[in-house]
């Protein structure tokens, strides 16, 4: 029986870890759109082109709740369904946005993919935290950031390979041509974005269907509660702890995004050419998954991911401040190693928010998934910031508050509210 199980569980992590794939292979996507659309584009320096990360992310906000109920009709396993079938459409939507060339309707595009993730993710999340041991959750999300950060490598080095390529001579080629023939460069540059959006939309079309129609389980409204949770609890605001959990992923992703999304133009605004920087997001991947995997090997079998959270969100603050004082290669090694630090960040911060939520599952998941928005709001405050000092890198100090909010929510903010049971 115990056997039956396991294998039971795997195969449910698996699919799982698919779908944490497909979360990174689009997610990090758009580290190769930014510096992509402000070419191709013709977008100004600074916030501008982070709006890629705006309207992906501003998605998560305006659907998380939405999902929570969503899921009520449709249960986990269709809503995921569902969820992969809208990203489909909006992956579509970047063939007409191509032919227009307009910058406007790849926002709305990115924003559905968004909408399609905020669903999915608010579905896939709990299932992993339930199956199995809470204290172990970390570790079980880790697996899942390790599928979520090699899908991401691969996204920066392929997509990057097919919009970016000859960037450098394009960007000079540009400033010799006419407005007309400038034209037909840039309408050939955009039309690179459409084969793999649109084979990308066919795969998630085909996950859809694959999703609906195997056997998973129902997650439980009350797997993750204890009897007294159930017994005192009466409303959601009862969880306190919950509530600055989402904040905390709010500041999470915000920094993380800006660490993998600006890499590329924090890499030529130290000199390195496009051709070379472009590259620079992985070297974030790479450290993310040395991160995932120090997590798996030491939590918690020598480290509460509690106090892993808090080790590691100091060391990110060192690392930023390293980041800005420090020149050329320097800075690029330090700050690529905010990847290892960050790892541990969603992984401890999710099942120290959800621990006890018990009928409030689903909807506590959505409010988590809606501190997502940090990833549309931290980034073009960052462009906005680096815009006014005229320094992309100086401009990195917007991350130590941030930093500083994770680091009261490890020492404290988990807490609130939880003694009461």
């Amino acid at each position: 029986m115990k056997q039956q199980q396991s294998v039971s569980v795997n195969y449910q992590i698996t699919i799982i870890g698919i779908l944490f794939f497909i979360f990174g292979f689009i997610t990090w996507a758009n580290s190769s759109l930014i510096p992509y659309f402000k070419i191709a584009c013709e977008l100004g320096e600074g916030a501008q082109s982070f709006y890629v990360a705006s309207a992906f992310f501003a998605a998560y906000f305006f659907m998380a709740i939405p999902s929570s109920y969503i899921l009520k009709f449709t249960g986990f396993k269709r809503g995921m369904s569902l969820g992969l079938f809208v990203m489909g459409i909006g992956c579509l939507l970047f063939i007409p946005a191509a032919h227009a060339r307009s910058y406007n309707l790849f926002l709305i595009g990115l924003f559905i993919i968004g909408s399609g993730l905020a669903l999915l993710q608010t579905a896939s999340n709990p299932y992993v935290t339930v199956l199995g041991p809470l204290e172990r959750a970390a570790q079980r999300i880790s697996i899942m950031g390790i599928c979520n950060k090699i899908a991401g490598i691969i996204a920066v080095y392929v997509l990057g390979s097919i919009t970016l390529k000859n960037a450098d001579v394009i960007k000079e080629k540009l400033l010799t041509l006419s407005e007309a023939e400038k034209n037909i460069e840039l309408n050939a540059l955009i039309s690179r974005v459409i084969q793999p959006y649109t084979l990308l939309a066919a795969i998630l079309f085909f996950l859809a269907i694959i999703i609906f129609f195997i056997n998973m389980p129902e997650i439980r409204e009350d797997e993750t509660a204890t009897e007294s949770t159930e017994n005192k609890q009466t409303s959601i605001f009862n969880f306190p702890y919950l509530f600055l959990g989402a904040l905390a992923i709010f500041f999470y992703v915000g920094v993380e995004v800006i660490s993998y999304d600006s890499f590329t133009n924090f890499g030529e605004f130290l000199g390195y050419k496009l051709e070379v920087a472009r590259n620079f997001p992985t070297y974030t991947g790479y450290a993310l998954l040395a991160g995932y995997i120090f997590n798996i090997v030491t939590i918690p079998r020598y480290i509460s991911q509690q106090k892993a959270l808090l080790v590691l969100t100091l060391l990110s603050i060192i690392l930023v401040f390293l980041t800005i004082l420090t020149k050329g290669q320097t800075a690029v090694v330090c700050f690529l190693l905010l990847g290892f630090s960050n790892a541990v960040m969603w992984p401890a911060i999710w099942p120290l928010a959800i621990e006890g939520l018990g009928k409030y599952t689903k909807l506590g998941s959505a409010l988590l998934i809606m501190g997502i928005v940090g990833g549309a709001i931290l980034p073009p405050l960052y462009g906005k910031f680096s815009e006014f000092l005229n320094n992309k890198q100086t401009a990195y100090i917007i991350m130590i508050p941030a930093y500083l909010y994770i680091l009261f929510y490890a020492l404290t903010g988990h807490k609130l509210g939880k003694q009461k049971r």
